[in-house]
């Protein structure tokens, strides 16, 4: 299935974004089908083996729904919608048979991830279900979501997802080997594409539409994910997830698809964003945090707070200062007149204090980023 494309080693990584199509997990009839999901599961198992972390973008739940309605229950939008609704259940049910560890749902639609609150807050969420150990298998709500239901981003999302989890590498399992000259469906001189450094408009205009009946989306999804992610200095590599050999060569940090370089690395292009965006206010710190930030790489903390300027919320960028001047730059996981009420504080008194807790970190150590002295 991979023929003409040529072996090379994936950039390191450490945690990844996985994202499934719905051909890979339908059958011939158009129910949910397990096949191909069992090799690209086993490729989630060695790399949690290996000590990395997996998250997955899968679709599949408007198909595993059609697997359970009749075609005449499931026509025009709100009948798709439904069919979503019913087959979520059973998409999880899929990916949970072959994990011990556990499964968790998230469902995120584009307006949850345009939202700085809420994206923030799915952020924080997607952090602790890894750190519990957990494989979070999103999807976008095609229930309530009706702009995405008719475009069928799932590609898209996944790169919105890598970032969001501050990911290595996005890997997209598709039913085609990788990216080509033309459309090798209608193009018998069609040639593979082993490394794209930067996405081209040529590699637009050669990329077909959808690939199957089931799936919505097509190479210029992929083509459009790669340059998201890249944005955010996070390679690309696309795949054939029916090829069971390139998943055993995935698993073994080899490529035999597409890989799309990023222009920077991930860490960088955060720093680079961090530093250009625009403070909302700022966070004075003492010495002994200003310390521990600079030359621990630490996190902030509560007790380190000793003054609070601006009125900013949660998930803005503010400047961080200690007693020689702006030193840091980061996201504040809590709002400015929250800062405040903690300020000096130790991190088990946050909830006792506000009545609620985001964590014990005013700005986490992944998001914030120490200036040039």
């Amino acid at each position: 299935m991979s023929q003409g494309f040529t072996s090379q080693p994936l950039p390191p990584w450490r945690r990844a974004v996985l994202k499934v199509g719905s051909s890979l997990l339908t059958t011939p009839e158009g129910g949910l089908g397990d096949h191909h999901a069992m090799a690209l599961a086993g490729f989630v198992r060695a790399s949690r083996w290996a000590g990395r972390e997996v998250v997955i973008v899968s679709s599949g739940a408007v198909a595993a729904g059609r697997g359970l309605a009749t075609p005449e229950g499931a026509a025009g939008l709100t009948g798709r919608q439904a069919l979503a609704a019913l087959g979520q259940a059973r998409l999880i049910a899929l990916w949970q048979g072959f994990f011990d560890a556990p499964v968790a749902q998230v469902l995120l639609t584009h307006d949850d991830l345009r939202s700085r609150r809420r994206y923030v807050n799915a952020r924080s969420t997607l952090r602790e279900l890894l750190a519990l150990g957990a494989i979070p298998v999103i999807n976008e709500n095609d229930t309530v979501a009706v702009d995405e239901l008719k475009l069928g981003d799932n590609d898209n999302l996944a790169a919105i997802v890598a970032a969001l989890v501050d990911a290595d590498v996005l890997f997209i399992a598709s039913d085609i080997a990788g990216l080509y000259t033309s459309d090798p469906r209608t193009d018998r001189a069609a040639r593979p594409v082993d490394l794209v450094e930067t996405v081209t408009a040529a590699h637009v205009a050669s990329a077909g539409g959808a690939g199957t009946a089931s799936g919505t989306g097509g190479m210029r999804t992929k083509l459009e994910a790669a340059v998201k992610a890249a944005a955010a200095g996070i390679e690309t590599v696309l795949f054939d997830g029916r090829d069971a050999a390139c998943l055993e060569r995935l698993a073994h940090d080899s490529l035999v698809g597409t890989r799309f370089l990023a222009p920077r690395t991930r860490l960088a292009a955060r720093k680079y964003w961090l530093r250009h965006v625009p403070p909302a206010g700022r966070i004075t710190i003492d010495t002994g945090a200003a310390q521990a930030v600079r030359s621990r790489g630490a996190s902030l903390l509560p007790g380190g707070v000793t003054a609070v300027d601006g009125e900013f919320g949660r998930g803005d960028v503010v400047e961080i200062a200690d007693g020689q001047g702006a030193m840091a730059r980061g996201v504040a996981q809590y709002a400015a007149a929250d800062v405040r009420r903690i300020a000096g504080r130790h991190t088990r008194e946050i909830e006792s204090v506000l009545g609620y807790s985001y964590g014990e970190n005013v700005i986490h150590r992944d998001d914030l980023v120490v200036l040039p002295e």
